[in-house]
């Protein structure tokens, strides 16, 4: 006669005791943990394809960024216009950021991303035709660098929330992707792109631009790989006013004190540094006598700085803490930008652009991880871009007091002026930020706090 199954005694819980041999219960657990290191792999691919995205396309900006002003400078003499071209391509923060992050939390932001370089490849390649050809006027170029500007709101509030999504919201692990991102930034930003710049531009004037053009394709052609799952909205989003939703992002950062007062400190160091930013190709040409190749080796003290803040920065806020690394840098940027101001050698420079380097990445890894982590993720778009429009939008009005303090005071003016206004800012902030208000805003994980 055949034997009846004896059934396996369970546990309360319903789980079958150690031991018991339940060879077929163990294949389903080997399966789920094939699934995750799949899963794991996949978004690491995702991620690196994201990371070689923005090192190709960061090395192109680097080249742009020398291009532009030397063409400019090639057309006038003048501050107020070749400031007036650094200006156009900054407007877009303060006039589209806030629209940008509520546009980018509607869509697919691999999507977008994807499509913006495409364009802004496009755009690149007709700034270089302009100039071969010889057409190329102020205007011009004010045009095209507004309208590279644009894809930029885009661009930007989409990646830092696609990188959130696809590394996780630990704060740990963001600081490490985004360490990661800063570090090859520089590299290619400030130490590959405007020494190349300045290079390309002595063979021809309007090589650069085809570089930077090629730069974009690349990058959104690896974008176009990433497999993140594109994000589902909610169902009464598609129903709900724009202007509802930017109001939803500026509420929830406007109520957190931290965060507001980070931005309106970043958006100060940005105003400043934009007003020397807007001049330094006249004053690297006029004062400290360097040619294009010289302008564009001028990044390289930045960039040194910003990679070794990328390794140590870390370190640094373990050491001294958030609030004092936050406080200092912002000292020290103020302290650097006075320091430009009173030197004329171009080594000198170099190595005061790398104390703002190293203060600077430091600083945005620091609150960039800050954000990802505390920010519900489907207002992450809205609230970076918030964020943005009082960090960058401030960059526009630099960029054009920049242009009168030189023109009122001499190349030395900006430096000056604005390195001593920013002394205050760190006094005016001490209250709010601090080690212990960093700590317990990452420790708050209630979407609504």
């Amino acid at each position: 006669m055949r034997r009846r199954a004896r059934p396996r005694r369970r546990l309360v819980d319903g789980t079958l005791p150690p031991g018991s041999g339940d060879a077929p219960g163990k294949r389903p657990r080997r399966s789920r943990s094939r699934r995750a290191r799949a899963g794991r792999a996949a978004l690491e691919a995702d991620y690196t394809r994201l990371w070689l995205a923005s090192a190709v396309s960061n090395a192109g900006d680097g080249v742009f960024v020398v291009a532009l002003p030397l063409v400019a400078a090639t057309l006038t003499r003048s501050p107020g216009r070749v400031a007036a071209v650094l200006f156009a391509g900054r407007l877009p923060w303060l006039l589209l950021a806030l629209v940008s992050g509520a546009l980018v939390d509607r869509w697919d932001r691999r999507r977008v991303m994807c499509v913006v370089d495409a364009l802004r490849c496009a755009g690149v390649g007709t700034v270089a035709a302009a100039v071969a050809t010889g057409v190329a006027t102020i205007p011009l170029l004010m045009a095209s660098a507004f309208l590279l500007g644009v894809g930029e709101t885009l661009f930007d509030n989409a990646a830092q929330s696609l990188v959130a999504v696809v590394v996780g919201r630990d704060p740990e692990r963001l600081q490490r992707a985004n360490g990661r991102l800063q570090g090859s930034e520089i590299v290619a930003n400030q130490f590959a792109g405007p020494p190349a710049g300045g290079f390309l531009f002595t063979v021809g004037h309007a090589v650069p631009f085809l570089a930077d053009a090629a730069s974009f394709a690349v990058s959104s052609a690896l974008i176009a790989r990433v497999r993140t799952a594109p994000r589902t909205p909610v169902a009464t989003e598609a129903t709900r006013r724009l202007r509802t939703e930017i109001g939803d992002g500026l509420r929830w950062l406007w109520r957190h004190r931290l965060l507001r007062t980070l931005g309106l400190m970043v958006g100060a160091m940005n105003l400043v540094f934009t007003a020397g930013e807007s001049v330094l190709v006249l004053f690297a040409q006029d004062v400290l006598g360097v040619g294009p190749v010289g302008f564009g080796m001028l990044s390289l003290g930045g960039a040194a700085g910003g990679v070794l803040a990328s390794l140590l920065g870390g370190r640094v806020v373990r050491r001294l803490g958030a609030g004092p690394t936050l406080l200092g840098a912002a000292t020290a940027i103020a302290l650097a930008q006075i320091a430009v101001g009173l030197v004329s050698e171009a080594w000198a420079v170099g190595i005061l652009f790398g104390v703002v380097g190293f203060t600077t990445v430091t600083w945005n890894v620091l609150t960039v991880s800050l954000r990802q982590s505390i920010v519900p993720e489907h207002l992450l778009g809205r609230v970076n871009s918030v964020y943005r429009l009082l960090a960058w939008g401030t960059m526009p009005v630099g960029a054009g007091v920049g242009g009168l303090l030189a023109t009122w005071f001499g190349l030395r003016g900006p430096f000056l002026v604005g390195g001593a206004c920013l002394l205050l800012l760190p006094l005016a902030a001490a209250g709010v930020v601090s080690s212990d208000a960093v700590a317990a805003a990452g420790a708050v994980s209630d979407p609504h706090a």
